[in-house]
This record gives C-alpha cells, structure tokens and sequence, in this order.
C-alpha cells in the first residue's frame, strides 16, 4: 500500500486507521511508513524489524523526538474507519494513529519540503521514531528493543510520546508495580468445613486494609500525582467441594515518580506488614522533567498548563536515558481501546498546528 503524506492530517489519519496493524502485525503499515518517509528526501530513514526512524541531520544546536507506536489493541467490529460529523471513529484513532498522522505530516513539512519553502525555518533538527508492539507485553515494545539495539537513534533534548492526551501536556509519568499477596490455611471437604481453615476467608483482613488505605498526592514541578494501591485480582480454590488451602491476591501499586521501585515495593510491604509478599512486575515512572530548556520551550509554544500522567508510558524509558519527555496526542485517553473509539478531527488539526509551530519558524502548517 502507498501513504499519501500530502493528504490533510484527517484523511492521512483514515488512511492510516484502514490498514489493520493488530500488536504483533505491523509490517504492512511499518513498509508503508517507511517507503513514504523515504520518498521525501532530506531524511536519514531506517528499520529496526517494524520500528522505522527517520531524522533530519541539519546540525542545528537541539534536537527533538517525537515517537509513536504503529500498533493497535484487537479490532473490534470498528473498521474500516469513518466520519460521523466531527469525529473519526476507529480502530486506534484515538490511540494513537491520530498522532501518528501528525508525526508524518511534519516529516513532510521538514523534508524536502522544506528545501523548495523559503517560508519555512527548522528550529530544531527532528527526529520521527514509529514503532511496534507498544500494546503487548513490554519484553516485545519496540522502544524497549530500540533503546538496547540503537541507542543513539533516541539521542534528543527532548522526546514528545503522542500517546493520547485529548491535547493536553501530561508531564512524566507515575510507576506501576505488581505484587503476589499469599493467604495459607488448611484443605478438607467443605462438608467438614471446621476440619479446615479456608484461605479465601483469610484474605478478609487484607482487603479490609486496602480498602482503609489512605493515598498521597505528591506534586512535582506544579504537577500533582495521585498513587493508588488497589487489589485487581484474586484466585484461590480448587473444587467446588473443598476448603481452599492457599489464596492469592494480586495488589497494583501506582505512585509517584518521586519513588523508585524499591522505595515503592518496600511501601506496599510496610502497609501489608505480615502478609506474605512477592514482586510480580514493575516499572519505574518519570519525573515531570519541565525544567528542560526545551520542555519548557515546548510548553510554552503550546499555551497549556501541564497536568500530571497518571499512567505508565514509554515516556519513563527516554527518562531512564536522561532525556527529558511530554506526553502530547489528538487522542482522549478515555476513549483507548474501547469499541466506540474515536477522535475529535478539531484535536488532531491543532496538534498539527501547534508541533508545527513549535519545529519551524516563518509558516503556519
């Protein structure tokens, strides 16, 4: 298939929603992306299995990043995509093929394009990163396997992640963990109940507890962010018919990114004092990062008040390289990932607008 990257964002956006690039089966739209950025000219364009990278190599004093996966969650009866009025519904318009549209769009304006405009001045020389499977697994993220393979393709004063926002600046990220709560007790048959001590009832305490728990709210850089420690899933039992020697109840940990996850672990355990406690998962947040020259560039250029990123993006793996990064998409994260999908065609138009006005002097995009 060929992208036409001279169509409006809109319509650039529909065309990218049509082609189906389910976690795992990117490479249609991967080859796509590629063969497009590499029809432009004045780009560096390079693959990494369904991650494409393409820059511009100006030698300008800073450089910008802006990344987005090609990815989508299953599809759910929602395409192929269509107007209603001022909405495009779809699979993945909102997240995040909307700001996907957006990157390719200022690729087009900063290639070649920029070469036959003398009304068009880079800021910054740019660097676009489309990668894969942001919706699985984090051992398959694309970015994850950019960030070991070719660490220099990330290098960036600052890195834009066009997760959905609804055009919103949300600034870092907090840190998530996973921990195993184990109740024990004693098997018999439930017709002998007293003859054993059930697991299932042992947890009664602890969910008493996490109920009671008291969250903090920890601002960072004028942005606030509020934890949350909440049970997400128990099992035990083994028969209808018999008392459950062993429980377990899987607890979510989201906290600031004042914390480390050793700080945040050891938290969890000192609330769970007794309980038997084991690390599942995790990942560490991301400090706002607002106080970077060209964070603050960027916010400033947009004209909105940064708010705090409750949940965990990709945002924390350029922090754990030493480069400062914004969520900022077209998208509404409310409406990820659901059957309804969709996203305002009037958000996607300003990203545009305002990452256009942010990368070059001299024209409006």
């Amino acid at each position: 298939m060929e992208l036409d990257l001279a169509l409006p964002v809109t319509d650039l956006t529909r065309a990218l929603v049509d082609v189906p690039s389910v976690s795992g089966d990117e490479a249609v739209l991967a080859a796509a992306v590629e063969t497009a950025l590499g029809a432009l000219g004045g780009l560096e364009v390079r693959r990494d299995g369904d991650a494409v990278l393409a820059r511009t190599t100006r030698g300008l004093p800073s450089r910008v990043l802006l990344a987005g996966h090609l990815d989508t969650v299953p599809i759910a009866d929602n395409l192929p995509a269509r107007f209603d009025g001022p909405r495009l519904y779809g699979c993945g318009t909102s997240d995040m093929k909307a700001g996907v549209a957006v990157m390719l769009r200022l690729a087009a304006l900063l290639g070649t394009a920029t070469a036959s405009r003398t009304d068009v001045t880079p800021r910054h020389d740019v660097t676009w990163i489309f990668y894969d499977n942001e919706e699985v697994a984090a051992e398959r993220n694309g970015l994850r396997r950019l960030a070991a393979g070719h660490r220099d393709w990330l290098d960036a004063d600052l890195a834009v992640l066009m997760e959905p926002t609804a055009g919103e600046i949300e600034a870092g990220c907090q840190g998530t963990l996973r921990a195993v709560v184990t109740t024990r007790g004693r098997r018999a048959h439930s017709a002998r109940s007293w003859l054993g001590d059930n697991a299932i009832h042992g947890t009664g305490e602890l969910l008493t507890r996490l109920a009671a728990y008291r969250p903090r709210s920890v601002t960072l850089d004028g942005c606030t962010y509020r934890e949350g420690l909440s049970a997400v899933r128990i099992e035990g039992g083994v028969a209808g018919n018999v008392i459950p020697d062993e429980c377990r109840v899987t607890v979510n940990f989201r906290f600031a990114p004042d914390r480390d996850v050793p700080g945040a672990f050891a938290h969890v355990a000192e609330v769970l004092d007794g309980y038997e406690l084991a690390l599942d998962d995790s990942a560490a947040g991301a400090p706002p990062g607002l106080s970077a020259p060209a964070a603050a560039a960027f916010v400033a250029a947009t004209g909105r008040t940064p708010v705090a990123k409750y949940g965990w993006t990709d945002v924390a793996r350029f922090a754990a390289l030493g480069i400062p990064a914004l969520n900022y998409g077209p998208g509404d994260p409310n409406l990820a990932h659901t059957r309804d999908e969709y996203v305002d065609v009037a958000l996607i138009e300003e990203a545009e607008r305002v990452l256009g006005s942010y990368l070059v002097t001299g024209t409006s995009v």
